[in-house]
C-alpha cells in the first residue's frame, strides 16, 4: 500500500512538472508574438511618416495657376500617357471618336500627372488615383505590378475576330487596361451567336459584331480606346492595319485567314497569339515570336478541304471557345506587358470532355519556310498579292462552304419542287442522310434517317422502306406536317398512280445540300436510278419554303 502511495506521488509530481513546462513555453510564445506585434506596428507607422513627408515635399513643389488649379511638378520615369499619344500620332487628330475616348482614359479628373485638384499624392510612377483602385489587383500581383500595369497601359493590340474566341478575349483585354484594342470583323449579330460569344446581346442582333464588342469593351471600361475595323482583314489591308498594333490576336474560324494574319504578323515583326475551338476541344499558341515558328512552319501545306471542320458545321460546346480565349487573352497580356513565359515554340491543347490539358513542344523556325525562312517569298511589299483563298481552296469568310454541284442538273430538284411533289401523293421515300444526333434536332415529317457514313451497310433499310411504299402508298402521306398542304392526297387521287420500283422517287435531303449530292451519286451506282438531290437542303426549304421550320 505504501509503495503504490508513492508511485503515486512520484506520478503526480512528474505531471505538475509538465504543466509547468507547458505553461512556461505559453508564456514565452505569448511574449514574443507582443514583440513582432510591437515592432509591426513601429514599422507602419514610421512608414506612414515617411509617406506624409513625401507628400509635403509634392505639395511644396506644386504652384497654383491664374485659375487656381493646381500644377505639380513632373514625377520622375517614363510618363505612360505620354508614350501613349506618341503612339496614336495622327490618328486621334482624323478620329474625333479616338479623342473623346483618349479624355476619358485620362482618368475623370482630367490630369495626366497621377495628380488632381482634388488631392495630390507621391509615388514612384504617374498612374492617377481612379488608374491605382481600378487595376489595385493586377498592380498587387508582385510578377505583374507596376511595371507590367504600366507597359499594358501603353500597348495597342489587335483582335481579329469578334466571336467565340474573341469575345473572352475582348472582355479581358479591355478589364485590364490594355491603351488601345482594335477589333476586326465583318460580321453581324445572329441568333446562333449568343451561345459562345457572349460579348454580345440580343440588342444587337442584326449589327455589325464590331460595334456590339466595342460598346461593351467601353461599357466595361470607358478609359481605354477601342479601334473598329468593321470591313474584315484581306490581303489588300493586312499589312496597313497590323502594323498599327504591338501584339495580334487571331480569333477566327478559318484556314484562310489563319495563313493571311500570320504571314501580315511576320511581314511586320508582330507576335501573334492563335487559338482555336471545336466540339469539346481547343489549341492555344503563340507565333513569330523571339526564335519561335510562325504558322507556316508547322503548316506549309493547308489541309485539305474535306478534312476541314467549322463550328458552323461541327458544333462547339459554348464554353469551349471562353476557356481557350481567356488563355489567349493572358497570353496577349504576357506579350504586351513583358512578363511571365508565353507559349511560343509550344501548343496547348485543351480535351474538355476529360478536362484535361496537355502541352505540346513544337518544332523551330524552319529555314525553308515560305513566310519566315532564310529566303522568305513574302513581304509587307508583296503581301497583298497573295491569294489566299485560291492557295487554301476556301473563303475568307466565317461562313460555312459554299454548295458543291457534284452531280448533273437533271437529277437534283429545288425545296420547292420537292414540296409540291410531297403534296401530290406521288410514291416516294424521303431520305435524310444527316447524322443522327442532327436529325433528332429537326426534321421533315415522315421522313427515313440513314446517315451517309452508314448508307453502304444500310441499303437493305432503304430498300424496305421503297417497298412498302409501293405496297402502301399512302403511308408516307400519314403524319401531317404544318409546311405541307394535304392537296391531291386523297385516296381517290392517288388511285390513278400505279407504284412501283421504277417510279417510287427517292428524295435525298440534308443540311445544305452537299452530303445529299455524294448520296445521289452512290445509290445511282447501286441501282436506285430514281434518287434526286434536293438542292441547299435543309436550309433551302427553311428560307424558300416554310420560316417555321427550326434550322440551325
Amino acid at each position: 500500500m505504501g509503495e503504490m502511495d508513492e508511485e503515486d506521488v512520484v506520478m503526480r509530481r512528474i505531471s505538475k512538472l509538465k504543466k509547468e513546462s507547458v505553461r512556461e513555453e505559453m508564456v514565452s510564445r505569448f511574449a514574443r508574438i507582443r514583440k513582432e506585434a510591437r515592432e509591426f506596428r513601429e514599422q507602419l507607422a514610421f512608414q506612414e511618416r515617411e509617406e506624409e513627408a513625401e507628400n509635403a515635399d509634392i505639395v511644396a513643389g506644386c504652384k497654383s495657376d491664374l485659375d487656381g488649379e493646381a500644377q505639380c511638378r513632373e514625377p520622375e520615369g517614363q510618363q505612360f500617357t505620354k508614350n501613349t499619344k506618341q503612339k496614336e500620332g495622327d490618328l486621334k487628330s482624323q478620329d474625333p471618336e479616338a479623342k473623346k475616348q483618349e479624355d476619358r482614359r485620362l482618368g475623370s479628373c482630367g490630369m495626366e500627372n497621377g495628380s488632381c485638384a482634388a488631392g495630390v499624392f507621391s509615388s514612384g510612377h504617374s498612374m492617377g488615383a481612379d488608374f491605382i483602385r481600378r487595376y489595385s489587383r493586377q498592380l498587387l500581383v508582385p510578377s505583374f505590378g507596376v511595371s507590367g500595369q504600366k507597359k499594358l497601359s501603353e500597348s495597342a493590340i489587335l483582335i481579329v475576330g469578334m466571336g467565340g474566341l474573341g469575345s473572352p478575349i475582348s472582355s479581358y483585354l479591355a478589364a485590364s487596361g490594355v491603351g488601345r484594342l482594335g477589333l476586326v470583323d465583318s460580321d453581324v449579330v445572329e441568333l446562333s451567336n449568343l451561345h459562345r460569344q457572349i460579348i454580345h446581346t440580343e440588342a444587337f442582333i442584326g449589327q455589325p459584331k464590331v460595334s456590339s464588342a466595342a460598346s461593351a469593351c467601353l461599357a466595361l471600361n470607358s478609359s481605354i480606346l477601342v479601334k473598329e475595323h468593321g470591313r474584315g482583314l484581306n490581303a489588300a489591308n493586312a499589312v496597313e492595319i497590323i502594323s498599327q498594333y504591338d501584339v495580334v490576336v487571331d480569333a477566327t474560324d478559318n484556314i484562310p485567314s489563319r495563313y493571311l494574319i500570320s504571314d501580315a504578323c511576320v511581314a511586320t515583326a508582330k507576335p501573334l497569339v492563335s487559338g482555336a475551338a471545336l466540339g469539346l476541344e481547343g489549341q492555344l499558341s503563340v507565333y513569330n515570336h523571339k526564335s519561335g515558328p510562325c504558322y507556316r512552319c508547322l503548316f506549309p501545306v493547308p489541309p485539305p478541304p474535306g478534312t476541314r471542320q467549322r463550328c458552323s458545321d461541327n458544333g462547339v460546346l459554348g464554353v469551349v471557345p471562353g476557356i481557350i480565349g481567356t488563355l489567349q487573352a493572358l497570353e496577349a497580356i504576357k506579350l504586351a506587358s513583358g512578363f511571365g513565359e508565353t507559349l511560343s515554340s509550344r501548343m496547348l491543347l485543351l480535351d474538355a470532355f476529360s478536362t484535361r490539358i496537355h502541352m505540346v513542344k513544337l518544332r523551330g523556325r524552319s529555314p525553308n519556310c515560305f513566310a519566315c525562312g532564310d529566303a522568305p517569298q513574302i513581304s509587307a511589299a508583296n503581301l497583298h498579292e497573295f491569294d489566299y483563298e485560291r492557295f487554301t481552296e476556301s473563303t475568307l469568310s466565317e461562313e460555312g462552304p459554299k454548295a458543291q454541284e457534284l452531280i448533273p442538273v437533271n437529277d437534283r430538284l429545288s425545296s420547292a419542287e420537292l414540296k409540291k411533289l410531297l403534296e401530290s401523293g406521288k410514291p416516294h421515300v424521303l431520305l435524310d442522310v444527316r447524322d443522327s444526333h442532327e436529325y433528332v434536332i429537326s426534321s421533315l415529317p415522315s421522313s427515313l434517317n440513314i446517315p451517309l457514313s452508314l448508307l453502304k451497310e444500310r441499303l437493305s433499310v432503304l430498300q424496305s422502306a421503297v417497298d412498302s411504299v409501293v405496297s402502301f402508298p399512302d403511308n408516307p402521306q400519314e403524319k401531317e406536317y404544318p409546311g405541307l398542304q394535304d392537296v391531291g392526297s386523297s385516296k381517290e387521287e392517288c388511285s390513278s398512280v400505279v407504284p412501283s420500283r421504277e417510279n417510287t422517287s427517292i428524295y435525298v435531303v440534308c443540311r445544305r445540300g452537299n452530303d445529299s449530292q455524294k448520296a445521289v451519286q452512290f445509290l445511282r451506282s447501286e441501282g436506285f436510278s430514281s434518287a434526286v438531290d434536293v438542292v441547299g437542303g435543309l436550309e433551302s426549304w427553311a428560307k424558300d419554303v416554310d420560316e417555321r421550320f427550326p434550322f440551325y
